[in-house]
């Protein structure tokens, strides 16, 4: 363990093993920082907060401050980062609320570049990507292997299914569905996040399957939800597409962000 001379650990914090603090830091009294953790310089982590192993902070981080919601009271509220995530400059994260059950939550292995935002009540899954000045609102919740491109902004209560990609500047008012592309400012769904699928080693059928049942889904016949019950029957071993049609069924607060007309090839 090194913690610099300058940096500020308050009585009560709890540190790892081979925890590293660097300059300047200030760790407050009810955070938690697993093994291996290291807050580079100049990082603040306040509030009933919990980093996960081996996590790196950059400069600037703001981590577990007071959420920004005019409601909240000061109830005890906690902020849980995952495991070997990368949290660049001026990245901040708050707490959850009252109204959105008093957490919010950062899965393993994530990646956070410079001056993104993640808002009160969030659930950020595995593996996600957050480019440069990515904005997530309160309540929204984001699944595994997600990628949102820099300045892209999330409305609050909105969802981002597993795998999907919401592209730089978008502006994002409406779910993307799992392994979807989200375009535009307001967006769309441009199609299927196919480069990212082919990366993270999806084999051809499976692609060609979610492509197939992509197309079906906003066919322009019928009502969503009676092609998704379509898609549901004719893919039902097909595991991405069950995510799919269980996303969509799920539902929230938003609507399914669409295509601007119907697909022929995602």
């Amino acid at each position: 363990m090194g913690i610099h001379p300058s940096a500020i650990v308050e009585d009560g914090a709890t540190l790892g093993a081979d925890v590293r603090i660097g300059p300047f830091c200030h760790v407050g009294p009810e955070v938690s920082l697993g093994d291996g953790c290291e807050l580079v310089s100049h990082v603040v982590v306040a509030g009933r907060t919990a980093i996960g192993p081996r996590t790196r902070l950059y400069p600037f981080a703001s981590i577990g401050h007071p959420p920004q919601d005019l409601k909240f009271k000061g109830e005890p509220s906690t902020l849980a980062i995952g495991a070997d995530c990368l949290i660049r400059e001026g990245v901040t994260m708050n707490p959850g609320t009252a109204g959105g059950g008093l957490e919010t939550t950062v899965g393993d292995n994530c990646t956070f570049l410079a001056n993104s935002h993640v808002g009160h009540d969030c659930r950020v899954g595995n593996g996600v990507i957050f480019s440069n000045n990515v904005m997530l609102a309160g309540h929204c919740s984001v699944g595994d292997f997600a990628i949102l491109g820099g300045g892209a902004a999330v409305i609050q209560f909105a969802r981002v299914g597993a795998h999907a990609f919401v592209g730089g500047l978008s502006g994002l008012e409406n779910d993307c569905i799992p392994y979807g592309m989200a375009l535009g400012n307001r967006a769309y769904l441009s199609g299927l996040n196919i480069i990212g699928l082919q990366r993270r080693g999806f084999a051809r059928e499976d692609i060609h399957a979610l492509r197939r049942a992509y197309r079906l889904l906003f066919a322009p016949e019928g009502t969503l939800m009676e092609r998704v019950e379509d898609v549901a029957a004719e893919f039902d071993s097909h595991r991405g597409v069950a995510e799919i049609v269980a996303f969509i069924r799920a539902g929230g607060k938003r609507s399914i962000c669409t295509p601007r007309e119907s697909p022929s090839a995602p």
